[in-house]
């Protein structure tokens, strides 16, 4: 913007000087009008004078008086073109300038606005102080942006902490319940089989909750970032999972490099996990799962690869929409919430990354996220 008005100023400047040039131009050029010399007149020793009827010497002299006023016109053309660039570069300077004074305040609320958007803290303002102008009236609805947003999330991380109080504890109870009297002396089998379904409804309705929970928390900015390695979660949950993985038939291959992030590690714990257990329950008999972490220039990649069915390139997108399922298969307790892909991908979204997926030409998915890097970590946080 400042460019453009250094320029503007200084195209104004060539063409009302051009103008000016040009009008100073028309009237030189009229004022300066060859004079008719006629037959040139002589005085004679005797005090009278001659009329030279020499046309020759009229014509010469007549050439002579044209030549001047034409080169005149031309050098006034000449210089005053060249004398026109300084008038334009002063102009395009002064533009260059004025614009920097005046847009100064802008950039104060731009960078301002810059720091309030990296830090994700929304209790942070712009608090532009400045004359009550266009600038200042912009800086103060930003900042009643950012207060309606502050409150409405506050309002979300309530809701959330409240429901998960709230639907947790009656499932906890009735488990509790189910299994006092599926464990008493006089439960027939009938019953102890009611019991045991009920316990499957339960763990499905457990599974339901936490998903939708985990969900709506990833889909939330993360207000306070924390440095950690991603190598680090990366071994951690190869470790839990490990167990279900051979009870599953399924090799884990592991290759966490140093791959330093910042964010919230219990969530991006979640999002590993759901990508391990993903791999390792849609896999094969005999199956194998690769799981790695590495940096890849200002970003750090993880890496989760499986054996399995084949999966159409045209499904891909399919399977990170909540509740929803390859080849429309329905959900149950066994196949968990169907919400694993979607955490997955609001919890990618919430620390300022990616998730893409990709069919393996032998059967099975390799799923990338990619987080932001961040140098030099500080404590790593518990995975």
């Amino acid at each position: 913007m400042r460019m453009r008005f250094a320029l503007l100023c200084g195209v104004m400047a060539f063409l009302i000087g051009a103008l000016l040039l040009a009008v100073i131009m028309l009237i030189v050029g009229q004022r300066l009008q060859a004079p008719d010399l006629g037959a040139p007149v002589v005085e004679t020793g005797a005090g009278e004078f001659v009329v030279m009827m020499d046309r020759r010497l009229v014509a010469r002299e007549s050439a002579r008086v044209k030549g001047y006023l034409h080169d005149t016109v031309r050098d006034l053309r000449g210089w005053g073109a060249l004398a026109l660039l300084g008038p334009t570069a002063i102009a395009t300077g002064a533009g260059w300038w004025a614009a920097g004074l005046v847009l100064r305040p802008a950039r104060k609320v731009t960078f301002a606005a810059r720091r309030v958007a990296q830090s994700h803290d929304l209790t942070d303002r712009i608090g532009y102080d400045g004359p009550p102008d266009e600038i200042k009236e912009l800086a103060d609805i930003i900042d009643g942006m950012l207060a309606r947003q502050a409150r409405v999330l506050d309002g979300q991380r309530r809701f959330i902490a409240n429901a998960s109080h709230e639907l947790r504890t009656p499932l906890a109870v009735n488990r509790t319940l189910v299994d006092v009297a599926m464990h008493g002396s006089d439960v027939t089998p009938e019953l102890r089989g009611l019991g045991e379904s009920l316990l499957l409804v339960n763990a499905r309705h457990q599974r339901l909750i936490d998903g939708l929970l985990a969900l709506a928390e990833g889909e939330q900015r993360i207000p306070d970032p924390s440095r950690f390695d991603l190598a680090d979660v990366v071994e951690h949950v190869v470790n839990q999972t490990g167990p279900e993985a051979a009870d599953r038939g399924v090799t884990l291959h592991r290759a966490p490099h140093s791959a330093p992030t910042a964010g919230e590690p219990a969530l991006v714990e979640r999002l590993v996990q759901n990508l391990v257990e993903n791999a390792i329950r849609h896999n094969v008999p005999d199956g194998e799962v690769w799981v790695s972490s590495r940096r890849s220039a200002d970003t750090v990649e993880l890496t989760v690869a499986n054996t399995g069915p084949v999966v159409p390139p045209y499904e891909i997108e399919t399977i990170f929409q909540p509740f929803r399922r390859l080849n429309g298969d329905r959900l149950d307790s066994a196949h968990g919430s169907g919400l694993g892909l979607s955490i997955v991908r609001a919890i990618a979204v919430a620390h300022d990354g990616t998730v893409a997926a990709r069919p393996r030409d032998q059967g099975g998915l390799t799923v990338t996220v990619r987080l932001p890097y961040e140098d030099a970590p500080g404590p790593q946080s518990p995975a």
